[in-house]
Parts: structure tokens; C-alpha cells; sequence
């Protein structure tokens, strides 16, 4: 078989799983066969996507065949394509991921945005940058920010050993030294000190709505999703605490989901921070929401 007939049928495969009405183990999951056939043929052939397009007419060996097959059989229940792979792409930059963390989702890159945003928006006068990562699992925010700032310090925290064990070998891959400094916390029960920014990407999924979820997402830590009744429970204890922890005007920036966004900014309000903005992510719904600390 030549290349383009496996991969077409490779993705064939895929797209019969995808179906919504399909009872099969992908029907609630990401809607991209032909995408994930493609990285799984391309991880097998030591190739990218453009290999695949210039290399389309030549044959593959039965042994990669083999090869892709499992990977197939992996996609098909309900596996993700980055933790058979065992890296996802974010920001430009190759994270290694794993069962214990979230995988870093495209959205999530307008938390990286603001927080650039809000880094440049600092006085240039003033001491150098500390910023906080709260739930900062594969460490994927808190590495793309050190990553296209160098000169501010990072430091990232996580309830999870594991998680953070994950963080930090991405960021002795992806950084020069001292990269960032790393802290096991609930929230902020151990973190000490202020920042001029603190971000997260906290769980914020309704308990309820989880199991509605795509089989891959489903089967990613419930740590990293669940939270609460309405989504809002560590949001809550976030904005409780954060002031404590924020120097004067400094901003705190959160990701959740486009809903709740008006219950979040009514949070912010409440607590006594500054004017409340929102950024929109890839929908065009706001994915970004933040104010600063009270003066």
C-alpha cells in the first residue's frame, strides 16, 4: 500500500467512530479523523504532515502498517492522540504529557496571551516580574510565558507530585536554567510572598457535566476538571485568597468557560477588585478573565 492509501484509510477508521449518533467509543469525542490519522502516520513514519503530502505515492512497510494499526486501535478507544504520542504542541513548543496531567488545549493559549499582556503592560521602571501559575499541571502557561519573557521570574504550583514532576521536565526540555521554580500547594497554602501576576487554568467543569464529556477528556485527571456543583468552587477560593498575594495593582487572570463568565465577573466585583476585562479565545467567546488587585 502506498502511503496516501493508508492514511486515507486510517482516517476512513476514524471517521466511522466520529458519527454523533454512533454508539462507537469516539462518538463524543474530538471531531478531527482526518488530523489524528495524520500525526499518528506521520509519529510512525518519522515524518510531519509535509512529509506525508510529498511522500504520498511511495509505499509503506507491512511493519509500519502493523505499527499504525495499534495506534488506530488506541485512537479508537477513546485514547487521546497526545498521550499515545506522548507530547502535544502548545504555543509552539513540544510538551510532554502523560495520564496525570491535562492536555494543554489551543484555547488555552489566550491565557498565555493575556498574560504577556499584562506583563508588558507592567512599568519598566519598576522591579523585575514575578509571576504565579496555580494549577499549572504540565506547566505548559507557565513555561510559553518564561519562554517569550526570560527576564521575569516564574514560579509555578500544583496540588499533584506527579503533575509537577511532569512541569519540571518540561522545563529543563524547553528552558535554559534556572527555568522556573516550582511549588506543591493546594492553591496557595504554601505559597509565601506577592506577585505582579498570578494566573490559572483552574478546574472549572460542573461535577455534573463531566460525564457527559468526551471519552479522552473523561479519562484525564478529575482533579484537573471537577469544580463543584456549579464549576466555580476553586475559582472562589482563588479570588478569596489571591489578594493576599498580589502587590498593589497587580491582576489576576483566570481561563474558564465562556458561561460563567458573568458569574465570575460578579466574584471579582464582590471581593473588591479592580475594573474586570475578558479576552475572547478561538470561539470568539471570552476564555480570559481578569481584574487587578484593589490599591
Amino acid at each position: 500500500m502506498t502511503l496516501r492509501e493508508v492514511l486515507a484509510s486510517g482516517t476512513g477508521r476514524l471517521k466511522a467512530a466520529f458519527f454523533p449518533l454512533s454508539q462507537a467509543p469516539l462518538a463524543q469525542s474530538s471531531y478531527t479523523p482526518a488530523l489524528d490519522a495524520a500525526l499518528l502516520l506521520a509519529w510512525v513514519l518519522k515524518t510531519d504532515r509535509a512529509g506525508l503530502i510529498l511522500k504520498a505515492s511511495e509505499p509503506v512497510s507491512q511493519a509500519a502498517v502493523r505499527c499504525y494499526t495499534r495506534l488506530l486501535e488506541r485512537r479508537l478507544s477513546g485514547e487521546s492522540v497526545a498521550w499515545i504520542l506522548g507530547y502535544k504542541e502548545f504555543w509552539g513548543l513540544s510538551f510532554t504529557v502523560s495520564p496525570q496531567v491535562l492536555v494543554p488545549r489551543p484555547d488555552t493559549e489566550t491565557l498565555v496571551e493575556a498574560g504577556l499582556a499584562a506583563i508588558d503592560g507592567l512599568p519598566q521602571t519598576g522591579p523585575p516580574c514575578t509571576l504565579l501559575d496555580l494549577c499549572t499541571g504540565s506547566g505548559a502557561v507557565a513555561i510559553a510565558l518564561k519562554h517569550e519573557r526570560p527576564g521575569i521570574e516564574v514560579y509555578a504550583s500544583d496540588i499533584s507530585p506527579e503533575a509537577l514532576a511532569v512541569a519540571k521536565a518540561n522545563a529543563a526540555r524547553l528552558l535554559p536554567e534556572p527555568g522556573i521554580h516550582r511549588i506543591e500547594s493546594d492553591l496557595f497554602d504554601r505559597i509565601t510572598g506577592c506577585f505582579h501576576i498570578i494566573t490559572a487554568n483552574p478546574p472549572y467543569v460542573p461535577s455534573a457535566v463531566i460525564p457527559t464529556l468526551a471519552l479522552e477528556v473523561r479519562r484525564e485527571p478529575r482533579l484537573s476538571l471537577d469544580g463543584g456543583v456549579d464549576g466555580l468552587d476553586l475559582i472562589r477560593r482563588i479570588l478569596v485568597q489571591a489578594k493576599a498575594h498580589l502587590y498593589p495593582g497587580g491582576r489576576l487572570l483566570l481561563e474558564a468557560d465562556p458561561r460563567q463568565m458573568q458569574a465570575i465577573g460578579a466574584l471579582f466585583t464582590a471581593h473588591g477588585y479592580g475594573p474586570v476585562s475578558t479576552v475572547p479565545g478561538l470561539s470568539g467567546m471570552p476564555r480570559v478573565i481578569s481584574a487587578p488587585a484593589g490599591q
